[in-house]
């Protein structure tokens, strides 16, 4: 908790700080008895900031060179400036490291309204009745408010990271719902589909229903239907893949499994690598060869050792935390 409240306060301090980080940082802090309890355990540094003469709210950008600079009276308290020299060189290193932070995974973890860790997939259930599943490493916003008269109000999931399940139905005067990533929109009009930011790209597969998509700096909008797929950048949208085996098993990870029917081993264990903390590898010499199966996601050591079963491989740990499959 005190690691995260660091991370916040580094944050606060940064010259890149937004006005919806200061609103997310006072929910933390209200989510829980505990988050509150680390904030103030780092209350301390602003005290002395504050003995100091320079409050923590309008820290000048050049105090610190300053600060640690400056030549040093005669009869001045040398152990007293030594100890207040280490708390501003820390608030330094901190405010330094926030706009770094801010791109970070393990920022994402801290400031999103859901989130989820290496290995884990989560179900959450919105206030309006939708139904979002986060898969392994992924994080989201989530806005949602009521309508009125003159407005439907608004239903809008930001993705900053992973892939995420959603599954809504359009009721009767409700805002249509709006999934925002890095490179785009989808609008969802009553339906189940997974939308997956890859970094530079944005992936998205309907199940059931329409949505509608459109690249953050595009003009063009893509309708895509059930059994539709594409991937699309800030500036393009690819051409529509149509499969006629798109099944449920491409969201079976909603279910902590992977279906997959003759994919590349070497495929397979990049899957699985997402799954869990470490370097997980497969050796050349049998990354192609081919597997069907259903592989948990929530045991990927389960998952490893079914595949001697039927293929000439064997998993060879160093550590747990360094895995490679080989030939056996």
């Amino acid at each position: 908790m005190v690691e995260r409240a660091s991370l916040w306060l580094a944050r606060l301090w940064s010259e890149a700080v937004t006005a919806q980080d200061i609103a997310a940082c006072e929910r933390w802090r209200a989510a829980h008895p505990d988050h509150e309890r680390a904030w103030e355990r780092l209350g301390i540094i602003g005290q002395k900031f504050q003995a100091l003469e320079s409050p923590l709210e309008t820290l000048p950008a050049g105090v610190a060179y300053r600060t640690l600079t400056a030549p040093v009276p005669a009869r001045a308290n040398n152990a007293g400036r030594r100890r207040a020299l280490r708390v501003l060189g820390g608030v330094v290193t901190l405010a330094g490291a926030g706009y770094t932070l801010r791109r970070s995974p393990g920022w994402d973890t801290v400031v999103a309204d859901y989130a989820t860790g290496v290995g884990e997939v989560r179900r959450v259930t919105l206030a309006d009745g939708t139904r979002l599943w986060l898969d392994t490493a992924s994080a989201v916003d989530v806005h949602i408010s009521a309508g009125t008269l003159d407005s439907p109000g608004e239903r809008r999931i930001v993705l900053r990271r992973g892939r995420i399940c959603i599954e809504t139905a359009l009721s009767s005067g409700s805002a249509p719902l709006v999934v925002a990533t890095r490179q785009g929109e989808i609008r969802d009009i009553g339906t189940r589909f997974t939308v997956r930011d890859d970094g530079h790209r944005t992936q998205v597969a309907v199940y059931d229903g329409i949505v509608l998509v459109r690249a953050s700096e595009g003009v063009r909008t893509q309708r895509l239907d059930a059994g539709q797929a594409v991937s699309f950048s800030s500036t393009e949208i690819d051409p529509v893949n149509v499969s006629g085996t798109f099944d449920e098993n491409g969201a079976a990870w909603t279910r902590a499994q992977l279906v997959v029917e003759r994919v590349r081993l070497g495929d397979l264990v990049e899957a699985l690598a997402r799954y869990r903390r470490g370097v997980l590898r497969c050796d050349a010499a049998v990354a192609d060869l081919r597997v069907s199966g259903v592989f948990s996601l929530a045991d990927t050591d389960r998952a490893l050792a079914s595949l001697a079963v039927g293929l000439p491989v064997e998993t060879v740990y160093r550590t747990r935390f360094w895995v490679t499959v080989k030939a056996r």
